[in-house]
């Protein structure tokens, strides 16, 4: 038995010194030529890729007229508020309606003796996922109250929320530190008050005669519920002052989980105490405008030919179609008799595009299926020959400055037949999720990337490098 290891052991040893004189394109052994099999590389499939809309509805929705070019921003984890004049890609504009409800959410009892309201802050908590110019760029936030009330049904970004314009409740000036935490002090009642550290967050004063209007000197039969109240109130509206925000601007994301916090002093006799209530902000949405560059507005109506680039862009604003119209024509040049090894897609942005505004940090890619909703590739979902998310790709890459997607199992399909092109896809998506492969569109991140296309003079151009294995019979 010792020697049988032995002999073993050798003869392993014997063919890794023989084949590592070989080729590394060559799989298995070298006995006879007419069994070889070779790797071979094509990195010269034609690609098709054309910048189109970014809606979230699905294809069958836009092919039919529904909610077309638009997208549902109500009950998001992550909102987004901002205005940023992109050189290359436009104008973003995002506004934000929230409901304004009672402290606790049911009837309202006054607190008794004299109230004198001290301060009341709308406190907006940043969210991950900010894009735009944090270092040089001024922002101004403006709060009015809205002329009509939110509900929960679904709302989508071209909602034109009415408001009263004439009535600022609120103001201020700032910059985007959204990872920066503050210092408040913490109201106890009957006790000091103490400073202490709060996340990252936007605090805007708020008028406090709206204050009183709506609660302290407000009606019994406005208190009486929240949805009296609601209905009177409405809740207010978010936006950036365009002439007070200085420099290209930005997208922020924030979580509106939060509330007015209103600050006041209770009177009874010779009595005074501080304390606090709060008004929760429920129902939100966002508006998104894009108002396109002319360039962009170019390559969204040449959609019949190639194109030399194309645009990602966040908050639902645009993707590139991707198309690999000659794959089969491949297994006529090369034989039928293949199986395709490995097959990636690289996708690079335009050199000099990432400053000083950064690629997103992750893309998808998806495709349609025969009823024209997004569905995942076979490399990205439960397909057997799946190999995970992380696998998958369409992480930025910082070293090689570009994306990389496997894609193997979707090509070997496509050139076989067993899977037909309804359309394919590359988009922006949200980089919280990195355990499946998200598909869908969102107004949850905001970020851009300028690929290059299918530019035969550039040495960045998309490709499909495909290395395949022919099996001689």
């Amino acid at each position: 038995m010792k020697f049988f290891r032995l002999d073993l052991l050798t003869l392993l040893i014997s063919l890794f010194i023989l084949n590592s004189c070989k080729n590394q394109d060559t799989i298995g052994l070298s006995l006879d030529s007419s069994t070889q099999l070779n790797g071979s590389l094509i990195d010269t499939a034609t690609i098709v890729v054309n910048t189109v809309s970014d809606a979230a509805n699905t294809a069958y929705e836009a092919a039919n007229g529904l909610h077309k070019d638009s997208i549902i921003t109500s009950a998001l984890t992550k909102t987004p508020l901002g205005y940023f004049n992109d050189p290359v890609l436009g104008t973003t504009e995002a506004n934000v309606a929230a409901l304004l409800n009672l402290p606790g959410s049911a009837a309202f009892t006054l607190p008794s003796g004299t109230i004198t309201i001290d301060s009341a802050v709308l406190v907006l908590r940043y969210a991950d996922g900010f894009y735009g110019d944090s270092l040089t760029s001024n922002y101004k936030i403006n709060v009015f109250q809205l002329s009509e009330r939110p509900t929960g049904i679904n709302y989508y970004n071209n909602k034109q929320w009415a408001y009263n314009a004439g009535s600022l409740l609120g103001t201020r000036t700032f910059n985007a530190h959204t990872h920066q935490k503050i210092k408040i002090y913490n109201i106890i009642t009957g006790k000091p008050d103490t400073l202490i550290t709060v996340p990252p967050q936007l605090r805007v004063p708020i008028s406090k005669a709206f204050i009183n209007n709506i609660l302290f000197n407000a009606s019994s039969a406005q208190l009486a519920s929240n949805t009296i109240f609601n209905n009177t109130v409405k809740g207010l509206y978010l936006t950036l002052d365009k002439t007070g925000t200085t420099g290209a601007g930005g997208i922020i994301m924030f979580n509106l989980t939060d509330s007015v916090n209103v600050y006041y002093r209770t009177t009874n006799g010779t009595t005074i105490d501080t304390t606090s209530t709060t008004l929760p902000l429920s129902a939100h949405a966002a508006q998104i405008i894009h108002t396109p560059s002319s360039a962009v507005s170019t390559e969204l109506s040449n959609t019949g030919t190639s194109r030399d680039i194309i645009y990602l862009q966040g908050l639902a604003g645009l993707k590139a179609k991707i198309s690999f119209p000659y794959l089969k024509n491949i297994l006529k040049t090369v034989g039928s008799n293949i199986v395709i090894n490995r097959a990636e897609l690289v996708v690079t942005p335009v050199p000099g595009s990432t400053i000083p505004f950064k690629a997103q940090p992750k893309i998808t890619m998806y495709r349609n299926d025969l009823a024209l909703q997004p569905a995942e590739l076979q490399d990205a979902g439960a397909d057997p020959r799946s190999m995970g998310a992380s696998i998958f790709g369409g992480y930025y890459n910082s070293t090689l400055k570009n994306y990389h997607f496997i894609v193997t199992a979707y090509v070997q399909d496509l050139m076989g037949g067993k899977t037909v092109d309804y359309g394919t896809y590359i988009a922006t998506v949200d980089t919280t999720n990195k355990s499946t492969v998200d598909i869908a569109s969102t107004p949850q991140t905001a970020g851009r990337s300028i690929i290059v296309g299918t530019d035969k003079t550039s040495p960045y151009r998309i490709k499909l490098n495909i290395i395949y294995t022919k099996i001689n019979k």
